[in-house]
Order: structure tokens, then C-alpha cells, then sequence
């Protein structure tokens, strides 16, 4: 069995394929997935599992260097970063539209489904190298 935070075979596997500059989005329960990415589907029920808690597992696996999120998660300050956002990450994150975010995830490799109801919650995450 695996030592680390992120036990789901499937998400791991993913994470595994990635190479620099591909994308991995996790997204709210209403977000539109389409054709192409490979769907992950994890949401249980609303609000099960919360995206948060999905992130803070890819993000034990993944060497991120860039992160895209939606002009509208932001609250009603543009200084401040939604709640669900990990501070602990590091990055800002570039801002786009809604629209070019669901426009850009159909680029992804892969998009989980979070069981998330907060709207616009949704993250894209770009690989970056671990060469150190």
C-alpha cells in the first residue's frame, strides 16, 4: 500500500504521466467535461469529497509550476484568493475568464470530478519538473 496522502489508483496514475506544461484540472461538481481529458469522477454526494481535500492529495504527488483559475472564484477583493485555495502552494494563480477556463480544460490529460457545490471552484494545475 502507498505511504503517501493520495491512495486513489487511477488520479495517481495520472499524476505519474503528466510531463511539463500538461494539465490537470479539478474541478466543482457542475463543472462541464468534455470530450477528450480523461474524466475522474469522485464526487460521492455534494460536497463529498470537498475540492480542498482532493487538492491537497494531488498536490503531494504533483510538481505544479503554474495554476489558472477563474476570474469569478475570486471574492469580492482580487487580492484575495478563495478559501479553497492552498496557501501552501506557493503560486499565484493567473486569472482567466470562465469561459477560456472550461475552453483551456478541454486541453487538459485528465479533469476529477469533486462532489464541490461552490461555484466556480475549480482549479487547473500545470506540471512542472522535479530535477532537483
Amino acid at each position: 500500500m502507498k505511504r503517501s496522502p493520495l491512495l486513489h489508483a487511477e488520479l495517481s496514475q495520472v499524476i505519474a504521466a503528466l510531463g511539463h506544461g500538461d494539465m490537470l484540472v479539478i474541478g466543482d461538481a457542475g463543472l462541464p467535461i468534455p470530450d477528450g481529458p480523461r474524466r475522474i469522477d469522485l464526487a460521492v454526494a455534494r460536497g463529498v469529497p470537498r475540492l480542498a481535500e482532493v487538492l491537497e492529495a494531488v498536490l503531494s504527488e504533483m510538481q505544479v509550476e503554474a495554476v489558472v483559475i477563474a476570474d469569478e472564484a475570486l471574492p469580492n477583493s482580487a487580492t484575495q484568493l478563495p478559501g479553497w485555495y492552498p496557501s501552501s502552494l506557493g503560486l499565484a494563480p493567473q486569472t482567466v475568464s470562465h469561459e477560456e477556463f472550461k475552453r483551456r480544460s478541454a486541453r487538459a490529460r485528465a479533469i476529477v470530478r469533486t462532489g464541490e457545490c461552490t461555484p466556480y471552484a475549480n482549479i487547473m494545475l500545470v506540471a512542472g519538473v522535479a530535477f532537483d
